[in-house]
């Protein structure tokens, strides 16, 4: 515990903050696994008996728990025994084993102002800005240590004058069709992270009625491709209901359908052609995104020998299952893994070559993690692109585009 709090202190001190404040949830990026480090640290505080002060859920693992095969320890035995030992030992030190990188998507959770100690980079992003929670980006051990104190460096995203927005980001201008689609919000979260940098940005118009799985994506691509902590929309994110709530003065970008497209070429490191996999789920697919992709599928099937995954957490696949969802998408074979996000090595069976996906995350890191070639779509695009087997195109989307 000395050395949790000396962590904690010492952070303070680096980030200028002259006090510590309680937070009241943490969820730990410190269980994904990248080395034996991860390993002896988590066992020197279980052999010391430490124990935590607040509620602490679980990012995804490198393994699955669930399905052991689902990475094959051939590709890396050591990454995948030392992954699996990893999240034993966070079970054991008390955390709730949600095994998701989107537990924002689980029932509980923090609310609008809490202040919580996050290290997923989506998490973070989404807790900030559509949740209304209130925390930095916590490295691994230091979100550890947040949780095992229940403090935190009163510092940057914790207090009201670091989460003004530095620049405007404004979609009016693009027709609201296109604002409508699914993959428009991967696209100008793409976008916005390459324009923002690690600034605080505002977005508007977006429509108020923006579903909770577009402001996912939003997050997750902005904090991929431009490490975007916190980001506004007006009258969509509670702390922007109007403008001039979060902005008066700073840089400011009219988008244009250019923008997009070039978001898309970025997205996109494959020709269109053949596919050899489609991997959605990059954050973890929630429930109405699985109400959608049963609907697209209609009972038919992905290709034969075509690999198809749609990650997820252990929560929402069960909510998922009690609707009968998971046993229709199955008969239409497509795999629904959990614990786990597909696009890190050591390579997920069958992710080879040319994979499809509709998540700008997964589009961004997957070919320097796996080598493998992008075609980044909408969700109907992967979805008739896997029953086909080579990748569709939409008229209906770019047609005039």
């Amino acid at each position: 515990m000395q050395l949790a709090a000396r962590l904690v202190v010492k952070s303070a001190e680096i980030m200028g903050a002259e006090r510590l404040i309680p937070i009241s949830f943490a969820h730990l990026d410190a269980c994904f696994y990248t080395g034996q480090a991860h390993v002896d640290f988590v066992r020197f505080l279980i052999e010391n008996g430490a124990s935590l002060a607040v509620e602490t859920w679980t990012n995804n693992g490198v393994v699955s728990l669930a399905d052991p095969g689902l990475r094959p320890r051939v590709e890396d035995p050591e990454m995948v025994e030392g992954a699996a030992t990893l999240m034993h030992l966070y079970e054991r030190l008390g955390t709730r084993p949600t095994w998701t990188c989107a537990p924002y998507q689980l029932p509980g959770g923090p609310k609008l102002g809490d202040h919580i100690a996050v290290g997923e980079s989506n998490a973070v992003s989404y807790y900030n800005s559509v949740v209304g929670a209130r925390t930095n980006k916590y490295g691994d051990y230091l979100d550890v240590a947040c949780a095992l104190t229940g403090l935190a460096p009163d510092a940057g995203l914790h207090r009201d004058e670091g989460r003004h927005a530095e620049l405007h980001i404004d979609t009016t201008a693009l027709p609201e069709q296109w604002r409508r689609e699914d993959i428009f919000a991967h696209l100008i979260g793409h976008h916005a992270g390459r324009l923002s940098g690690r600034r605080v940005p505002v977005i508007s118009g977006l429509f108020p009625d923006t579903p909770s799985f577009a402001l996912k994506a939003i997050s997750s691509a902005a904090a991929s491709s431009g490490g975007v902590e916190l980001w506004h929309a007006v009258g969509v994110t509670p702390e922007a209901p109007e403008l001039a709530s979060v902005f008066d003065t700073g840089d400011m970008h009219r988008v244009s359908a250019e923008d997009l497209a070039r978001a898309h070429r970025d997205l996109s490191t494959a020709a269109d052609g053949p596919l050899d996999a489609v991997a959605l789920g990059t954050p973890h697919f929630g429930l109405v995104e699985f109400e959608a992709l049963v609907r697209l599928f209609d009972g038919r099937k992905v290709k034969a020998g075509l690999p198809m995954l749609v990650s997820t957490s252990r929560g929402v696949r069960e909510m998922a299952r009690a609707r009968g969802w998971i046993e229709r998408l199955q008969a239409s074979g497509v795999e629904v893994p959990v614990d786990v996000c597909t696009y890190h090595s050591p390579r997920v069976r069958g992710l080879t070559g040319r994979v499809m996906t509709n998540a700008a995350k997964w589009a961004y890191y997957a070919p320097g993690m796996l080598g493998v070639e992008v075609a980044f779509g909408s969700l109907k695009e992967c979805v008739e692109s896997a029953i086909r087997g080579e990748v569709w195109r939409d008229p209906a989307l770019w047609t005039n585009a």
